[in-house]
């Protein structure tokens, strides 16, 4: 089984590849012989099958990347992402309308035993308090549409990292069931704090101390590499029935959490995660 993920040969996407957990991605798939496509607002120097510059933020952008790259596709990984230090509206752009503007143009060119994973956040865990908000996000059919739901509900989109992160989850379990008619799966990923070019971001608008509070109790955050992984077992042939799951990769942070193990005080006065 020298091929037991099944890469060898794969058509790939990988958003958000110029650096962090991305750019991990695109490295891993081409160590596993996959064909990869890249895309992301800044130029990457990986040697790629193709690097399209795409902005997020703008469909037309988006419908021209896809377009240029063409074909048959049969994984997509989600890794672009900004975090909350961005502007409000360019955070939920990228992160969500765009992220699944990109999917179901990509869809569009997957056939059966197609796979979609996409990296959300542990800061997106709000979404089961609020369900039925996330689904009226959801529910709406198209970027423009979308962007009109969060301009009328600043006050639920906040800062925007959060809430465009639940919305990931919430989509991710929703199409779950959708897109498996068509023989194509989609899963998230949840990472732990993560060493990456946006990190000190985080830090300075979550709070180092919160930050480091959700790295526990791996005890330091997790490298790019790590988490490339999950998201690249995710889309693999040994997931083949892996369907609308939202995956942990976090060192049992989670778990911890769920055991009453964490000291959340830092949470708490912060009123938030990473």
């Amino acid at each position: 089984m020298s091929d037991a993920l099944g890469y060898a040969g794969k058509r790939v996407i990988v958003t958000g590849c110029f650096s962090g957990m991305g750019q991990a991605t695109a490295k891993l798939l081409l160590d596993l012989g996959a064909e990869v496509h890249g895309v992301d607002y800044k130029d990457a120097s990986l040697p790629l099958a193709s690097f399209t510059n795409v902005d997020l933020r703008d469909p037309a952008s988006i419908d021209a990347g896809v377009e240029k790259i063409g074909g048959k596709v049969d994984a997509l990984f989600n890794c672009a992402g900004l975090p909350q230090s961005f502007p409000p509206m360019d955070v939920m752009k990228v992160n969500f309308f765009g992220t699944r503007h990109l999917t179901m143009k990509v869809v569009e060119r997957m056939g059966e035993g197609g796979a979609i994973a996409s990296i959300a956040s542990t800061g997106g865990l709000g979404w089961s308090r609020r369900v039925d908000v996330n689904m009226e996000v959801v529910a709406t059919e198209s970027f423009e549409a979308g962007v009109a739901w969060a301009e009328t509900h600043m006050d639920t989109v906040a800062e925007g990292y959060g809430f465009s992160k639940e919305n990931v989850i919430v989509w991710t379990q929703y199409m779950g069931a959708k897109l498996i008619k068509k023989g194509i799966r989609i899963n998230c990923s949840l990472p732990s704090p993560t060493q990456t070019p946006m990190m000190s971001a985080f830090e300075a608008t979550a709070g180092k101390e919160v930050v480091q509070a959700a790295a526990e109790p791996l005890g330091r955050y997790s490298t790019p590499e790590e988490q490339a992984g999950g998201v690249v077992l995710l889309n693999s042939a040994l997931a083949g029935i892996i369907n609308g799951v939202v995956l942990p990769v976090d060192g049992g942070f989670m778990g911890a959490m769920a055991t009453g193990q964490l000291d959340m005080s830092a949470f708490r006065r912060r009123g938030g995660g990473h």
